[in-house]
Parts: structure tokens; sequence; C-alpha cells
């Protein structure tokens, strides 16, 4: 058994940031990351583009990000939230600075800005095309300052513990649901062990691996999500599943190499197989709209040509500059035989990032008493129907902060819960085919991108739900008799999520943002959030 003061589930952008503040603070307390692989292998490492933020006020302003974050979300977004990330938005970013983070300056010493789809002005911070990497980078590093923050990598957390485990019956109508810690996987020893806290974070990211092609690491499974669920914890908006326009085309490849939208922002045309820019027929702002408007109409033209891809076109903007903002697309293109000075580059849509998710309020509560949730994994209300570019790593260090705030007010009321029993495993076995994890993880990653993708309509989301009903079946049978593994237990998230994704669009009888159906293509009067 471990007992931490803190315990913080995930090791990005919000994870690292809640750590430090909450180091500085309490330098005598205890305060425990959980990874389930090395410390830097989140999303956060691969994100490309930047980070949107207002710190040049002479030629933007905070209304104008409020609105532009207003449009993208279609309708949902809420607008205080959207207005304290905004506004509070600086300071947060100039504290990562302070830690180390370097983006990139011009000869004068000056910021250099980047557009990207849906922004009415030059406002993305980068470094180079490798951003969220750099930004880790100086999170560990500062991490690493703190005696009192102990990483343990290789560590999958399996369930929060309530008092459900106590021989309660908890139900989402429960009041004062509480998280007394959780128990996890060691992946090194192969021993569940139970970990007590009196705070704890979710911080675990995305759930791309639910969709066979995405832009977002292996280890992106949902985990956070699915255990909150699990637990009785509210989840919303979980139909809003954001797909990157322009992720590489490289059949059978996953995870995709992702092709920022910066390179858009910097003239990059999308083209059909005809070599038509085609995005003047769908939006006035051509390649420059918002995301959920580019993938449907990257969608249409590839269904209507025929093909697996469109065309991004490089090949007249200038070398040099390209070069200096997108070294590793430059080299991944180049690695692969397109010389993007010479050719255009393949691209189709893939997905991307999870605009739903753990319901937390202002300061990162979630519906459970001592559980904070923060980053992808939690819904604040920042994204609405659909995140505007580059908001993400804004919203991850606002709330990072927000909840480090709020624990550190808390914690001196919460006490350590000493009857937790042990895991049980007794009656399980070592699982003898591993095929029979393998082929549901492809059979569901099938069913979500062929029936609850860009495009989708009731008989579809059916369909879908039938046949996912069964592989749950199958896997919960497995988890019960079998040995733990971290492949059983990330499908049997994935599960989960493509659960919450299907339910959640079949509730919305309409179409806005990120969710598409056939069957309602016009936008209700509903303007509501969907909680599970």
């Amino acid at each position: 058994m471990l007992k931490t003061d803190f315990l913080i589930i995930g090791s990005g952008i919000a994870g690292l940031t809640f750590a430090v503040k909450t180091a500085r603070r309490f330098p005598d307390k205890t305060i425990t990351i959980l990874t389930k692989a090395n410390t830097d292998e989140t999303n956060t490492k691969y994100a490309q583009g930047g980070i949107a933020v207002v710190n040049d006020l002479e030629h933007d302003s905070f209304q104008k990000h409020i609105k532009d974050t207003l449009i993208a979300g279609d309708g949902l977004c809420n607008k205080d939230i959207v207005e304290l990330v905004v506004k509070e938005g600086p300071d947060r970013v100039n504290e990562i600075i302070e830690w180390g983070t370097r983006f990139d300056k011009d000869k004068e010493g000056e910021y250099l800005r980047g557009k990207e789809g849906g922004h009415s002005e030059f406002r993305i911070l980068h470094h180079k095309d490798i951003t969220g990497f750099e930004m880790e980078r100086a999170l560990i590093e500062e991490v690493k300052k703190y005696p009192n923050i102990h990483i343990h990598n290789h560590w999958f957390v399996i369930d929060i513990i309530t008092q459900h485990h106590l021989g309660f019956l908890v139900t989402k109508s429960t009041p004062d649901i509480n998280c007394f810690g959780v128990y996890a996987l060691n992946l090194q020893t192969g021993e569940i062990e139970k970990i007590l806290s009196r705070i704890t974070l979710m911080a675990s990211g995305g759930a791309g691996q639910v969709y066979r092609t995405t832009t977002n690491p292996r280890i992106a499974t949902g985990d956070g999500i699915a255990m909150v669920y699990r637990a009785k914890g509210r989840i919303e908006n979980m139909e809003f599943i954001q797909f990157h326009p322009t992720a590489l085309f490289e059949a059978g490849i996953s995870p995709s190499f992702l092709i920022t939208e910066a390179v858009r922002g910097d003239g990059g045309v999308l083209r059909n197989k005809d070599g038509e820019a085609f995005m003047e027929r769908y939006d006035s702002r051509k390649d420059l709209a918002p995301r959920d408007i580019v993938a449907r109409a990257i969608d249409n033209e590839m269904k209507r040509t025929g093909t697996e891809h469109v065309y991004l076109d490089c090949r007249h903007m200038d070398e040099s500059k390209f070069k200096a903002h997108f070294p590793n697309i430059h080299k991944k293109c180049m690695d692969i035989g397109i010389d993007v000075m010479q050719q255009m580059i393949p691209v189709a849509p893939a997905a991307h990032y999870c605009c739903g998710g753990i319901k937390v309020n202002a300061i990162g509560h979630s519906s459970i008493r001592n559980l904070y949730a923060c980053g992808e994994c939690s819904s604040t209300g920042l994204h609405g129907a659909n995140r505007l570019a580059s908001n993400s790593l804004l919203e991850a260090l606002v709330f990072a902060h927000r909840c480090a705030e709020d624990a550190a007010e808390n914690i001196g009321r919460i006490d350590f819960n000493e009857n937790i029993p042990d895991w049980n495993a007794s009656g399980t076995t070592d699982p003898k085919e591993m095929i029979l994890i393998t082929q549901s993880l492809k059979e569901l990653q099938l069913i979500m991108s062929d029936y609850v993708g860009i495009v989708r309509n009731d008989m579809r989301l059916q369909r879908a739900m039938r046949r996912i009903d069964l592989i749950h079946t199958e896997t919960e049978d497995l988890y019960k008799s079998t040995n733990l593994s971290p492949q059983l237990l990330e499908l049997r998230n994935l599960i989960t999520i493509g659960y919450l994704i299907i339910k959640s669009a079949e509730f919305r009888k309409e179409s806005r943002g990120l969710h598409f159906n056939t069957d309602y293509p016009e936008k209700s009067e509903m303007l509501q959030n969907i909680v599970l």
C-alpha cells in the first residue's frame, strides 16, 4: 500500500503543472504522479501547432479570442469559462516561460505568432512544429527540482476507490461519492496495489485510440474518463470528437503523423485529386475555417471523388521559412519520399481530440468529492461543440492552476480512509489467448470509424451500439476470469469510451459542431450539454 497527500494520474501538461504548483506550496507533503508509460509519453508531447494566448494587446484583444472560441464552439461553450481561460491565460503562459519553455522569437526578440483555423488574429505561440514536446520538456525539468514529487512510471490505474469498495451501493444519484485513492497495476512487478490519497487529480489525457486512424499516441485510451464513469461520476458531451483535418495519409500506419494547422495558417492550400482548391465551396474562410467544417469538407471530397485522401499544397511557400517553422514535418515528408516544395502532401482526417469528458466546474471539481480533473480528459465548458485550434494547452495550464489553488484550500480538511480493502484477484487465471483481446480492439476501432465517425446517422449509431454491446459482454467475462494486463484494461476502457460516444450521439437529435447526423442535418434549439 502507498499513501500520498496528492495523487496525480497522468504526466502531461495538466498533471505536471498541478504537481509543480502544489510542490511549491507544500514542500512537506507528498505528491505522487502515476503514468502507465514513460513520463514524457503523453498527448502533450505530440501537440505541434502551439498555444493560443492574447499577450499582444496592441494587435489583438481578449474579446476577439473569446469571440473566436464561442464561434468555434457553435453555441455550447460556457461563456464564463471562455472568458476566464482567455483572460487568465497570459499569466499561466508567462509562468511556463519562466520555467524554461522556449517559444520562437524573431531577430528582435519578439515572439513569432502563428494563425490557425477559426482565429481572427495571429496569436499562436509555438516552438517550431513541436510545441507540446518543448512544453513537456520544460515541465519535466521543473518537476525534477522538487524532492517531494515522486513519479512512478509504468503503473496502470485500474479504478478509482469509492464507497463502492467498502460495500455500499453507489449510483449516479448517490450524494457525496468520495474518492479515497486508486487501485493500480504495477507493470514492473505484476502486482495490483492500493494507493490511498487525500486529493486525486485525473489528468489522463484523451481517447483517440477508440478510432482506427488517430493522431494520438497508443496510450490515449480514455482511461480516466472510463474510470470516472464506472465510479458513477458525471461525463458530458462525448459525441464531440474532433477529427484533425490534415493527418499525413500513410495506408495502414497508426498513429498518423500530424500536419499541423499552422501549415495552412502560413499559406498551405487544400486540393482534391483534380488539383482544385475546394474549400472555397464550403466556407468563406476557406482553408482556415474551424476544424469541424474543414474535416467534413475533406470527408465529402473523398467520398465524392472516391479517394482515400486529399492533398495539402505547400509548393508555393517559401522553402527556407517552411524548413525553419516546420522542420519535423519537412523531415517526415522527405523520409517517405515527398519533397513538399515539389509535391503535394497526401492528407486525411484523423481522430484528434475529445471535446467532452469528465464534467467539472470552474475550479476543476468533478462530481466525485476530492477528485479533480483537468486537461483533455475533462469537460470544462471551454470547447463547446468544437475546440478552437490551440486552445487545449491553454485550458490545461489555466485549469491546472485553478485545481491546485482549490486543492490547497481543501487538503487540510481531508483524511485518509484506512478501511479500504486490498484488491481481490482470487479465482483468476492467465489469459489463454491474447487474440481475444487484440481482435476485439480491431473490431471496436472499425465499428467506431465506420459508424461513428465524422458523419453519422441513426441507423449507423444503432448498429454500432449492438456490435459494441457484444464486445462489452465478451470483454467483461475476460476481465472477471483472467489476470489483468494493460491490453485488457485498455480494451475495457475503450469499450466504455465507445459506448459513451455512441450514447451521447444518439441523444443529440441535431447537427452541431463536431456532431453531424444526416437524419438531423440542421441545428435545433436544444442548446444543451449531454450528460451521462
